[in-house]
């Protein structure tokens, strides 16, 4: 092995894989994360790992991780359906109808956030340096780069990775012209929790979308409790937005932002409650109900933002991976495992330049290349979701919900659109 030298900027998810694997695989790698502790911005809500992250959390991560990963993920999977505003099925797929047979790094899972991120932690101690806010970055007389940070150190590595985020610092300087719309839509998510709940078993089992004749949208998705239960801290308050240990169902609303008012993202959770729960007032009760039992503390709106496309740049010993380059919606459930396949896809090219099989540039221009293709296509898949959740066209929701009916009752077409959402 060669003396490359990796630091990554940024501990979310795609970062943290990537740290896993390299460090698996006897790479030096080191993460600078801005946040002070593990458990600062613990966000408590589901998240779906599809196979090509589940794949690439297998590949990376050791086998203990890996184990721990198996272990939390959510006891029932479940379906998925497309139903109308009164619960009445469009088309609803079974997990056995989803889920391809093979091992365990090709299936899909529901993993809580707060789970997954100490997964990805687990065994980094010495790899992740917290509170080291990035500021900027120079390149080296040889060619390394050396990231400079708000407290006035710095580091120089062989390859700087920017996995930090949406916002993310090393785009603007990378790629300065590279830019994230508005969306045009608002979300507003909430969380119910199960214990002692009457919810039907469709909402406490399976994945909904729920298209309704006029206009919006509403997503819910299951967390049954982990049967491995992670506690953040036990200094911290467990609060519900920070449990993973007591069952609930995920809800996301979304129409056209026009339709809400100014500053919904301010509001407080209550308010946007009460501000959803009018909008649906011809509802199913059972739908109704997922919304009012809601714990306002864990209900917030969020204006939808996109990155737009990027052409091909000149590869330099700086790169990008996950939302710092192809930030998409939420509305295709695959912004993590995007990221998450960047991590997998740049740990083997790493790999390979320290094993002395690859020179450096060529196996960033290699990473960058596939990441482009596949990462904007995802945003595409998302950004197309997103328009079609804020669209008010009657005639097209109609065309839409004929669409799901036929698919669902010609088995061709059910098997067709199962295999989709089964990738």
């Amino acid at each position: 092995m060669s003396d490359l030298n990796v630091m990554i900027i940024g501990g979310g998810i795609g970062g943290l894989c990537l740290a896993q694997g390299l460090r698996r695989a006897g790479v030096a790698v080191t993460v600078y994360e801005r946040t002070q502790t593990r458990t600062d911005w613990l966000q408590g809500y589901r998240i779906h790992i599809n196979p090509h992250g589940s794949h690439a959390l297998r590949a990376c991560l050791p086998a203990a991780n890996w184990q721990a990963f198996l272990d939390t993920v959510s006891v029932d999977g479940g379906g998925f359906a497309f139903t109308t505003e009164q619960l009445t099925d469009l088309v609803r797929l079974t997990a056995d109808e989803i889920v391809p047979t093979g091992g365990a790094d090709e299936r899909h899972y529901g993993v809580s956030r707060i789970s997954l991120r100490e997964v990805l932690l687990t065994g980094m101690a010495d790899v992740v340096r917290p509170g080291k806010e990035f500021t900027h970055y120079e390149t080296t007389a040889d060619g390394r780069v050396t990231a400079h940070f708000a407290d006035g150190g710095s580091a120089t590595a062989d390859v700087l990775i920017g996995a930090d985020g949406a916002n993310s610092r090393v785009r603007g300087q990378l790629l300065p012209h590279a830019r994230r719309i508005d969306t045009g839509i608002v979300a507003v998510a909430g969380k119910h929790r199960l214990d002692g709940a009457t919810l039907p078993r469709v909402l406490t089992h399976d994945a909904n979308l729920v298209i309704p004749k006029d206009r919006g949208s509403l997503f819910t998705a299951v967390w049954h409790p982990d049967r491995r239960v992670i506690v953040p801290d036990r200094d911290t308050p467990r609060e519900f937005l920070l449990d993973n240990a007591v069952p609930f169902v995920l809800w996301g609303y979304s129409d056209a932002a026009t339709t809400f008012p100014d500053g919904v993202e301010s509001l407080p959770g209550a308010d946007l409650q009460r501000l959803v729960l009018g909008r649906t007032g011809g509802w199913a009760p059972a739908l109704r109900d997922l919304i009012a039992g809601s714990d306002p503390r864990a209900v917030n709106a969020i204006r939808i933002r996109s990155a737009t496309p990027v052409d091909a740049w000149r590869t330099t010993s700086v790169t990008l991976l996950g939302d710092a380059i192809h930030n998409m919606t939420p509305m295709a459930g695959i912004g993590a495992n995007t990221a998450l396949r960047d991590a997998e896809l740049l740990c083997r090219r790493l790999t390979e330049v320290a094993a002395g099989t690859s020179a450096l540039l060529p196996a960033l221009h290699d990473y960058e290349r596939q990441m482009l293709d596949y990462g904007f296509a995802a945003v595409r898949q998302s950004l197309r979701n997103a328009r079609q959740a804020g669209s008010s066209s009657r005639l097209g929701r109609a065309a839409v919900r004929t669409t799901m009916r036929v698919t669902g009752a010609v088995p061709p077409l059910r098997r067709r659109m199962a295999a989709r959402l089964g990738r």
